[in-house]
């Protein structure tokens, strides 16, 4: 029976996804304690804008130091700006008004957290990988001949 191997390159893009979904885990557990805990004594909003604040902070350290460093790595400045753009949109704005809804037809936080969740799984990781972290190209050293 022929043994089949994976091939470096999706061994590397497999072993980096698994570091995602660990790091986002992270966020997810910190994040959704925080909001199921303390949603009812400090409001919604509140209480998603606390827990996402802590996730994210645990989550950006471990994306740009560990899942998405390349031998191209994007200045820290760089990747910081468009991780807050990026996340800002998305924790907050999105996951609040993901959220929002689903309470709004009878779903807590406490599993409309795990809802919203799954389908950033996949945005992220997209997102991450095609522009927040994303390295920028060194300029090519070209030789002078005297």
């Amino acid at each position: 029976m022929k043994k089949s191997k994976i091939k470096p390159k999706h061994k590397k893009e497999l072993t980096r996804f698994i570091e995602y979904f660990i790091s986002g885990g992270v966020w997810f557990w910190s994040g959704y304690l925080i909001i199921v805990f303390s949603y009812e004594h400090i409001g919604l909003f509140a209480a998603n804008l606390i827990g996402n604040a802590v996730g994210i902070t645990l989550n950006f350290l471990l994306e740009r130091y560990w899942v998405f460093k390349t031998n191209r790595p994007t200045k820290l400045f760089v990747a910081t700006q468009r991780y807050i753009i990026y996340t800002a949109l998305n924790a907050f704005l999105l996951n609040y008004l993901i959220l929002r809804g689903l309470v709004g037809v009878g779903i807590g936080p406490e599993i409309g957290q795990f809802i919203a969740s799954g389908f950033f799984t996949v945005w992220n990781y997209i997102w991450y990988k095609a522009w927040v972290f994303k390295g920028v190209k060194q300029p090519k050293r070209t030789r002078h001949h005297a």
